[in-house]
């Protein structure tokens, strides 16, 4: 098994499973955080320049506590992020940059999916398959090959399996479990010939775990037809946090619910029933017209860190006591979301986390 899982090369006939390989849960310990510098325009229509000081000040945040790896498509993005960062007050010790191109930011779905064998003590990568979310913003050639030359750059082996997925599709506990939607991996605009049995057995095989929870709905507004991470998340081995909508008149209020008794209903592997802890959802955030999706669920666990989106709104701060009553052995830090929400997505979206052995 060791021999097989070494140096950059890719791994066939065998799944990550059979080998010992699995993702760990993002609150186990990482070595670094993955981000594709921002530069795609039609993302942030009109808004591109206000998301660098939230989007820096991440960077700053997470640094203090891992490493920070970020592709950029040339010398020239990549002084420019130096500048920002520098402004941010990063420490750039911390931060390494990599001439990956990209089409866009979104980190966590393009990115690599990071495997660990504690047996082998040894690392490995899932290259899987992106299609923009169903197609909706080419081009996307060079996002979808991102993983492999991270592979590459790190001189890790990969696995390809040849279906769509995304990183913030999923959730994991760290102990056989992960959550995903029906909403989304069940959307015939990623993997039509794929009935949800088919789709069971590649995250089991691929990711490592032995049980797969599903919910139904995502949130208003989200163009990834519902991915977990604006819903639902652990935050140890047995305890989701879940975004609920006070406003019974809300779109999200019955869509929220359902997941809500869903999750109730839900046991692990050991038989024990979730802790489900309630979120607020902020209040509406409306640009030009369209509905954002705004969640407090969208945070980025680090080190020493659980950096949360914010909304310049009366629920921020119950929302990150909740969190912060989640997370005793890490501060909660709240970064202002309202301008980086514009593209869709916040902090959890736009990174990827590279676990330790």
């Amino acid at each position: 098994m060791s021999a097989i899982a070494t140096g950059f090369q890719e791994i066939k006939g065998v799944t990550p499973k059979s080998l010992g390989f699995h993702f760990p849960a993002e609150f186990a310990k990482h070595d670094a955080m993955w981000l594709s510098w921002p530069h795609k325009e039609e993302s942030w229509p009109g808004k591109i320049a206000s998301i660098y000081p939230s989007y820096t000040e991440f960077i700053k945040m997470v640094a203090l506590t891992e490493k920070v790896c970020i592709n950029v498509v040339d010398e020239k993005m990549k002084n420019s992020a130096i500048k920002m960062l520098h402004l941010a007050g990063a420490n750039m010790d911390q931060v390494q940059f990599f001439m990956h191109p990209t089409n866009d930011a979104w980190c966590r779905d393009h990115g690599p999916s990071f495997l660990i064998n504690k047996n082998t003590n040894s690392k490995a990568i899932i290259d899987w398959n992106i299609n923009a979310w169903g197609g909706k913003y080419p081009p996307y050639d060079l996002d979808d090959v991102i993983p492999t030359k991270i592979a590459q750059a790190l001189q890790l082996p990969f696995f390809n399996p040849g279906i769509i997925m995304e990183g913030g599709s999923v959730d994991f506990n760290g102990a056989g479990a992960v959550l995903t939607s029906k909403c989304c991996l069940l959307n015939p605009n990623r993997n039509p010939h794929l009935n949800q049995d088919q789709i069971e057995q590649y995250l089991m095989d691929y990711y490592g775990v032995d049980q797969v929870l599903w919910v139904s709905e995502g949130i208003v507004g989200d163009d990834t037809d519902g991915h977990i991470d604006d819903t639902v998340r652990f935050v140890n081995e047995d305890t989701v946090v879940t975004v609920v909508e006070e406003n019974v008149l809300s779109e999200n209020y019955d869509l929220l619910q359902q997941n809500l008794k869903e999750l109730k209903a839900m046991r692990l592997l050991n038989g024990k029933a979730l802790n489900v802890i309630e979120l607020p959802m902020p209040a509406d955030v409306i640009y030009e017209g369209q509905m954002l999706p705004a969640s407090y669920a969208n945070f980025y666990i680090s080190n020493g860190h659980v950096i949360v989106p914010t909304y310049k709104c009366a629920q921020d701060d119950k929302a990150m006591q909740i969190i912060q009553s989640c997370f005793t052995d890490r501060q909660v830090v709240g970064i202002d979301s309202t301008d980086i929400i514009w593209g869709l997505g916040s902090f959890h979206c736009l990174s990827q986390q590279e676990p330790s052995i």
